[in-house]
């Protein structure tokens, strides 16, 4: 038997107001005694059973599985159209009889119903299948950006990505994605950091959300050297670590081996690390710089979370570095400080000349520097230990030779007429940093790591009669 639906729009027989869905009153029947039945019905559980579904099993990896569908409002799952509906005293649309009153159920085991059947999963896609755990960071990565491909994103900052500017982050996370297109997406403000308009230079923080248009992503171009390449440069920045664990490592620069790319230099440390590019996707990380042509420890940082904390430390001026040089002629003091202003002869030039300056004049900065005389060779060379407070472009090359003892074998700032170089000693320049002692990224113990000469320094050591483990009164200096 049929009943007549029940009115939706107006007070009619609703238990629940004006516009209210038709319900029996809870807690009570019909004849005014308490009810012992259910108390929901046929749609109620059809939609609790459809809402039971782990939605969580959906991993963002698995792209292409269709959604299950989902049941038409008001009709069970699994009910025909056209069909018989389900017998069930308390059906959507069935009206209470006074023979039978909503609510009453009979005696016995309840008989299963077919509107509270359980919906099928999704199938996983075989072209994806899930890993197991949680995925990695390449796997977030790709499979973020197809998705990105298709629509709005919204992108959830990891702890490891924390202090990174936003188009920094973007372009780590969609290496394929021009970077001009990412500064276009931030001018035009397209991109969103936890619903509010992002700048280029904003730092992006652990659990933010970052929305992102749907984009067109190029195909992914080969970025990494040759497997043949990258184990050949694999073995020979393994041969220079001086230091290392799972946060950080400290390298043995030689000379003449840049440390980032630029005009005409296409080998160099940044390029090399491509090849320690580990299963996550991820590649240690420059944190300071060294001169081409000068040796000794460089640190680089093994995760983002480290590389943001160690560049913390340098501009903290936290980190001590002693750095050694062979002079031309001998210092009157033997022990002294040179504090002066530094800035670029030719501005917008990278490795451009630095000229000592006066305070106040453009893009002149301050530059602190502490030395001290280990040893003589007679009065013609010095055998100079330094310690910079602060880090300037060529700032130890340029003080040198502003007390008048530029350091052998620099091309830029050696300026002393009709001097010549002693035989035995090559042309090089005679500078290594020698020495750092910086706090751990992770557990702020002190990590002191030592460089070796370099064999063109050690060669004039040797001829000089220079001993490399005397003490060194460097130690001594103030720190600022």
């Amino acid at each position: 038997m049929t009943g007549k639906p029940p009115h939706r729009g107006g007070p009619g027989r609703s238990r629940t107001g004006p516009g209210g869905r038709s319900f029996a009153p809870v807690g009570r029947r019909d004849d005014g005694r308490a009810r012992t039945g259910p108390r929901n019905t046929a749609r109620d559980a059809a939609e609790r059973a459809a809402a039971g579904r782990d939605l969580g099993d959906a991993a963002p990896w698995e792209q292409g599985a269709p959604p299950a569908p989902r049941p038409p409002a008001g009709r069970p799952a699994g009910a025909k159209s056209g069909g018989a509906k389900p017998q069930s005293a308390k059906s959507a649309g069935t009206k209470p009889t006074r023979d039978k009153p909503a609510g009453l159920k009979p005696a016995g085991p309840r008989p299963p119903r077919e509107s509270a059947a359980p919906r099928p999963r999704a199938a996983p896609n075989p072209a994806a299948p899930r890993p197991e755990g949680a995925p990695t960071r390449r796997e977030v990565r790709a499979a973020t950006a197809a998705a990105l491909a298709t629509g709005v994103q919204t992108l959830e900052v990891t702890p490891d990505e924390a202090g990174m500017r936003i188009d920094r982050f973007l372009a780590a996370r969609f290496p394929q994605l021009p970077f001009t297109r990412i500064q276009s997406l931030v001018r035009k403000g397209e991109l969103r950091v936890d619903g509010k308009r992002a700048k280029a230079a904003d730092r992006v923080e652990p659990g933010a959300s970052v929305r992102v248009p749907p984009l067109k992503l190029d195909q992914p171009r080969p970025t990494g050297p040759s497997p043949a390449r990258a184990e050949s440069d694999l073995a020979f920045l393994r041969s220079l670590i001086l230091y290392e664990d799972r946060d950080m490592m400290v390298l043995n620069k030689p000379f003449g081996l840049a440390v980032q790319g630029g005009s005409g230099t296409t080998r160099h440390v940044d390029g090399l690390l491509e090849a320690m590019r580990d299963g996550d996707g991820q590649k240690p990380r420059l944190v300071h710089r060294l001169d081409k042509d000068t040796a000794g420890c460089l640190i680089v940082a093994k995760t983002r979370l480290a590389a943001a904390t160690l560049a913390k430390t340098f501009r903290s001026r936290a980190a001590r570095k002693i750095y050694w040089a062979l002079a031309a002629g001998v210092p009157r003091v033997r022990q002294g400080r040179v504090s002066t202003y530094l800035a670029k002869e030719e501005v917008g030039e990278a490795d451009a000349r630095m000229r000592v300056a006066q305070h106040g004049d453009e893009g002149a900065s301050h530059a602190l520097t502490y030395y001290a005389t280990v040893d003589q060779a007679g009065q013609k060379l010095a055998w100079l230990s330094l310690k910079p407070v602060t880090g300037r472009t060529h700032q130890l090359r340029a003080h040198a030779a502003h007390i008048g003892h530029p350091l052998v074998g620099d091309p830029k700032y050696f300026d002393i007429e009709n001097w010549e170089l002693p035989g035995g000693i090559q042309n090089r320049l005679h500078l290594l940093a020698r020495r750092i002692v910086i706090p751990h990224p992770r557990t702020g113990q002190p990590v002191d790591v030592t460089a070796p000469l370099p064999p063109h320094m050690a060669q004039s050591w040797n001829l000089l009669g220079f001993d490399a483990s005397r003490y060194d009164p460097i130690v001594e200096a103030p720190e600022n």
